[in-house]
């Protein structure tokens, strides 16, 4: 399915649940990581165009790797806050089996560029010859953190237990749309602990295994980012209103740890302890990552990615942190929480971190 299409399908779905008119539509701001062949070109824009909404809105690509959409969300919320604009659409499409991951990292090799890193005299005398890999990275923080295989493959069965639960339950009908005769997503399975035991480490003698790795997926994800005035004109009930966003970093090669300052960071500017937190997300880019997450905050695991992770649901890198969102808005809805904090791993050592008030 062409990625236009995909994100086609949410931006349609979003302008007819909200039943906004889309020509009130001020921006469109989506996520995609690795936009060349299809994803190029601006696929926020083509997106649209290709739901067949009108010509005037115009679109906008971002890439802050897996956090893209997170990063697409706090835009829209910033050209709100302020005041230059009333009415953004926020999300992310990605099509992995249409252009596999990292495949922007190669595509300067027929114009001499190995990779985004070594070719860089500024990086190799930071950061030398170090390989930079989230695998590598995955690898690392479970050996920092004292994280067993055992407990990795524990909780990625833990994700999709509750995810097979949630989509037993309905709760992802509200939140999804079919699409091209698929009415549920494809990659939730029931855990088989024989076949996850025999997997082999990613690296030899490792612990990591793809059994405790997010999955590859196609998505798109969409969600309407307006102000006060935006809810006035166009007749809207709020779901929720954006308490804190920001973004904070670490060091890039170990490259998944900076959820970890991003939540001390938001919850010192809000004053807001994490016990006062409903519910989090984390996302689940490898269960090492969660787990060291959980290890330093001291987070209840009863509160963190309670309907499965992307271990479960797959990461459509670009669009998964649109996808988090929603999820993350309908679950506060249905136990009556205030507050969810969303946090994720990115490359180059980033991470984004929003908390959302429920109203």
């Amino acid at each position: 399915m062409h990625p236009a299409d995909l994100g086609a399908v949410a931006l349609d779905a979003l302008m007819r649940r909200t039943g906004i008119d889309p020509g009130a539509v001020e921006d469109v701001i989506l996520g995609c990581v690795d936009a060349i062949g299809p994803q190029a070109g601006d696929i926020a824009r083509t997106a649209w165009l290709a739901a067949g909404l009108p010509e005037h809105v115009p679109g906008v690509t971002v890439d802050r790797q897996c956090g893209s959409s997170q990063q697409a969300i706090h835009f829209a919320a910033q050209a709100v806050l302020s005041g230059t604009a009333d009415v953004v659409v926020a999300g992310g499409v990605q099509s992995m089996s249409g252009i596999p991951i990292a495949a922007a990292m190669s595509a300067g090799r027929p114009y001499g560029f190995e990779d985004p890193f070594s070719g860089s005299v500024g990086w190799r005398e930071r950061y030398g010859q170090q390989e930079v890999s989230q695998f590598r990275a995955a690898e690392m923080i479970a050996e920092k953190w004292s994280i067993t295989r055992e407990q990795m493959e524990e909780y990625s069965i833990r994700s999709h237990q509750r995810a097979l639960r949630a989509r037993e339950d309905g709760l992802f009908t509200a939140e999804t749309v079919p699409c091209h005769g698929l009415a549920q997503d494809e990659c939730p399975r029931v855990p088989d602990p024989a076949k996850i035991r025999s997997l082999p480490p990613l690296t030899e003698g490792g612990r990591v295994t793809a059994a405790c790795a997010s999955q590859i997926a196609d998505a798109a994800a969409a969600l309407l980012v307006v102000s006060e005035r935006g809810l006035r004109t166009h007749g809207l009930t709020p779901r929720a209103r954006i308490h804190h966003l920001s973004a904070r970093a670490a060091d890039p090669v170990w490259m998944l740890t900076a959820p970890i300052p991003a939540t001390a960071h938001a919850l010192a500017r809000t004053g807001l302890r994490l016990e006062e937190i409903d519910l989090v997300e984390v996302n689940e880019a490898f269960a090492s990552v969660v787990l060291a997450w959980a290890a330093e905050t001291g987070a209840d695991p009863e509160r963190v990615n309670v309907n499965g992770g992307v271990i479960a649901l797959g990461h459509p890198l670009g669009a998964t942190g649109a996808r988090l969102m929603t999820g993350l808005l309908g679950e506060l809805e249905r136990r009556g929480g205030r507050y969810g904090l969303l946090t994720m791993c990115e490359g180059g050592g980033q991470a984004n971190v929003t908390i959302v008030e429920r109203l």
